[in-house]
């Protein structure tokens, strides 16, 4: 049994991304489609003391949004050092902030460097895995022969990685047609981001729909603990 699951790459996503990557064997990033203007492909939020703050990467886009995210271009080099100074900034007082701090500094200043989007959103990807002892294997679209609709891909991405169970939010209601997953024998199974413990966290009110970086730095080690999927047993999604 296989399970897989297709995501468009972001940048330092929230904690139920990373839950599903958590709970697939393989995760492949979709970046050879169509990249969208403010969504989550190129920018977060995390708490400050004002409130909900926007970290953006500056991209280039062309006419009327006809690039893939692959294609997206950074415009300009020092949107690294100011999201890693407005990081320090708001998270100096976390708890755990020291513990991870020179990762995250060293990812910057690598990220810098980077031209692509995809690049900077896979690196730090990658990073945040290594941190909540994520071993799932990452794969990306183009190592894979697509044809038809939305259906049709992923169910190419299915029997190409040769998996019996895709995984995806439940958002995904609204454009699968599951008869076709069942004549193609793939299970589908809905992730369930209710129900998320809270934590100690940082200015006021708690808050789900920041950064797994705000998870990082105020719980440490126990971070992984706040996934669904930390628990074999327990699956954070629930099926058709």
């Amino acid at each position: 049994m296989k399970r897989i699951a297709v995501l468009q790459s972001n940048y330092i996503p929230w904690k139920g991304y990373f839950d599903i990557i958590r709970s697939v064997d393989e995760f492949i990033i979709y970046d050879d489609t169509q990249y969208t203007k403010r969504d989550w492909r190129n920018r977060n939020l995390i708490k400050t003391r004002q409130g909900l703050k926007w970290l953006t990467i500056p991209v280039k886009v062309k006419g009327r949004f006809t690039q893939t995210v692959n294609e997206t271009r950074i415009s300009n080099n020092k949107w690294a050092e100011k999201h890693w100074k407005a990081i320090t900034y708001h998270y100096n007082k976390a708890r755990y902030f020291n513990n991870y701090k020179d990762i995250f500094e060293r990812a910057y200043k690598k990220a810098s460097g980077l031209e692509y989007l995809s690049q900077v959103n896979l690196l730090f990807i990658t990073v945040i895995n290594q941190i909540l002892g994520i071993e799932t294997k990452i794969s990306d679209s183009t190592e894979y022969v697509l044809e038809g609709d939305k259906n049709q891909k992923i169910i190419s991405f299915c029997r190409q990685t040769g998996a019996d169970t895709y995984i995806t939010g439940p958002s995904a209601k609204n454009y699968l047609r599951e008869e076709l997953f069942i004549e193609a024998g793939i299970e589908l199974e809905y992730f369930n981001y209710e129900g998320y413990s809270e934590y100690d966290q940082l200015f006021g009110s708690f808050l789900h729909n920041v950064s797994i970086i705000d998870l990082i730095f105020s719980t440490g080690e126990k971070a992984k603990s706040y996934l669904k999927s930390y628990d074999e047993h327990i699956r954070g999604y629930t099926g058709i």
